[in-house]
């Protein structure tokens, strides 16, 4: 059993829990490669921003198990998550670097909820008769 470093990531509806490995491997999400579960170069930047921002990219690799919510909540969950994870490894040295470009910061809002005796979204309401 290899040893690892734990971490969750929450953002919206999405929470993304991480274990960080050292050395070379794929870095998996949901048992697929990262780049087949959130393809497209802007995403490839995202979730590699942490590992880029300390200078640990190819030093390490995760598996994320990520539940709920849709693909951009997912996302920032794992970014989180990684983020917490490397935070863990060197305090002193990442944290400043990764609190710097906010990171480390949670992003807390969430969809608000529908209210009842509205129309069906959370803030519309009926038309009131004019006059």
């Amino acid at each position: 059993m290899k040893k690892y470093i734990y971490a969750v990531g929450r953002r919206k509806e999405a929470t993304a829990t991480v274990r960080l490995y050292r050395g070379k491997g794929q870095t998996l999400v949901n048992d697929k490669p990262i780049q087949e579960y959130f393809p497209g170069p802007v995403n490839q930047y995202y979730y590699q921003l942490p590992l880029n921002l300390t200078k640990t990219l190819g030093k390490f690799y995760a598996t994320f198990k990520v539940v709920g919510g849709g693909k951009q909540g997912q996302l920032e969950a794992v970014v989180l998550a990684l983020s917490r994870a490397l935070e863990k490894v060197n305090r002193e040295k990442y944290r400043p670097i990764l609190r710097e470009k906010g990171l480390l910061t949670v992003d807390a809002r969430v969809r608000e909820r529908r209210k009842a005796g509205q129309m069906g979204r959370a803030r519309k309401k009926k038309q009131s008769p004019k006059r």
